[in-house]
């Protein structure tokens, strides 16, 4: 199964590393040695059950499946899909919502798009062999963010804040030129909690750690606009001349996200 699987990889262009592992369960990640980049996939064998079901050699993308071995438990996923690939500088590993029951990469592709992208390809007359593009009428793409146009916004040019990261978890930060924030729910965030704690979670917290200055206060589920540059060290910088909406992809409705170790 090992050697089936890495020369899927190999057919796209990438290395894996498929390890048992019965304390891992499972756990993929894109790590770096003095070869550069691989993926490195570490599973029980007992209980988990990994491959590769659909490879595009020519696009560098495949899609990984991990296959519960036994009994599921209630509410828990039989099998998880992963999409791993390559976009414009490093390789990276999506979860994929397991209610969209993809079998492609395709199906995974079109499965990580939110409802607000299709909504926006539907209303802009985007060509669907088009829909994977990193810049179209109806949106800008940039790792697992998408930038919708809103013309149409204004803003409260004193609420406007410069230079500002978005990120998802503990990822490297994409820094926006400016960035315009509504609504959304107050959450302190530190590095031992990239996804933010409440209020309440908060104050439960011991007073030596909540005394720790590296916390910060941020907005979660806000609604977010961008316009200027967007950068990131793994995307090539993009500009925007007006307002967006910022959607991120769905990979956080996916229950396998969380054997994704991968944060870009």
């Amino acid at each position: 199964m090992g050697n089936d699987i890495e020369d899927k990889f190999r057919k796209m262009g990438a290395r894996v590393k498929v390890t048992g592992d019965r304390l891992a369960r499972l756990s993929i990640d894109v790590r770096h040695d003095k070869a550069g980049e691989y993926f490195e996939v570490r599973h029980d064998p007992a209980s988990v059950a990994v491959q590769v079901v659909d490879v595009r050699p020519g696009d560098r993308h495949l899609l990984l499946m991990a296959r519960q071995l036994g009994p599921v438990g209630k509410g828990e996923p039989g099998n998880s899909k992963f999409l791993c690939g390559h976009d414009e500088r490093a390789w990276f590993v999506a979860a994929v919502p397991e209610a969209a029951r993809a079998t492609s990469v395709q199906d995974a592709k079109d499965a990580l798009k939110p409802g607000q992208v299709w909504a926006s390809i539907r209303r802009h007359g985007v060509a669907m062999k088009d829909r994977d593009r990193r810049r179209t009428e109806a949106f800008f793409r940039q790792g697992e963010w998408f930038f919708l146009p809103r013309p149409w916004i204004t803003v409260d040019e004193w609420l406007v804040l410069k230079d500002e990261p978005i990120r998802r978890g503990a990822g490297k930060p994409h820094r926006c030129e400016f960035l315009y924030r509504v609504g959304g729910q107050a959450v302190y965030v530190h590095d031992r909690y990239p996804n933010g704690l409440t209020l309440g979670e908060w104050r439960e917290l011991p007073e030596t750690v909540r005394g720790d200055r590296s916390w910060r206060v941020m907005q979660r589920d806000a609604h977010v606009y961008v316009k200027g540059a967007i950068r990131h060290p793994d995307h090539a910088t993009i500009r925007l001349p007006y307002w967006h909406e910022v959607v991120m992809n769905t990979e956080t409705r996916s229950r396998a996200m969380r054997s994704v170790a991968f944060l870009d």
